[in-house]
């Protein structure tokens, strides 16, 4: 069965923390579900950005707080919400992904079957 963890849209950075700091193998895999640019840095590649090129290292910490903010926040969201309203508060979070994504894998993403949030989406044109 298939989790989508993330989704991503262009000048978005998608990384597996875990992976990195462990420096173990990933668990997770990159889809595109559009024509896509990717650069690949390895751990190294980045240690050494980071030591050449301070204001690269400020960056990316605070990348990482808000990419650990938005953890955060989904999984307060999908423990005490409803589904329809993580995809209420998703839909006001990422309007753009509404209409780039496949709904099966926006559902996929708010933890809830296609046919959940094809209700959700009927009874909100209302």
């Amino acid at each position: 069965m298939e989790h989508i963890v993330q989704l991503y849209i262009e000048n978005y950075w998608a990384s597996d923390r875990e992976s990195a700091v462990m420096l173990t193998p990933s668990k997770y895999y990159i889809d595109a579900w559009e024509d896509t640019e990717l650069l690949i840095a390895t751990v190294a590649d980045m240690l050494e950005l980071i030591e050449k090129m301070p204001s690269f290292g400020q960056m990316t910490r605070l990348m990482d707080q808000r990419s650990f903010i938005a953890s955060q926040r989904r999984l307060n969201s999908t423990i005490s919400n409803a589904a329809e309203k993580r995809y209420e508060e998703f839909a006001a979070n990422h309007p753009q992904f509404i209409q780039r994504f496949p709904q099966h894998l926006i559902a996929s993403f708010l933890g809830i079957t296609k046919e959940t949030l094809s209700r959700i989406r009927k009874q909100a044109s209302k």
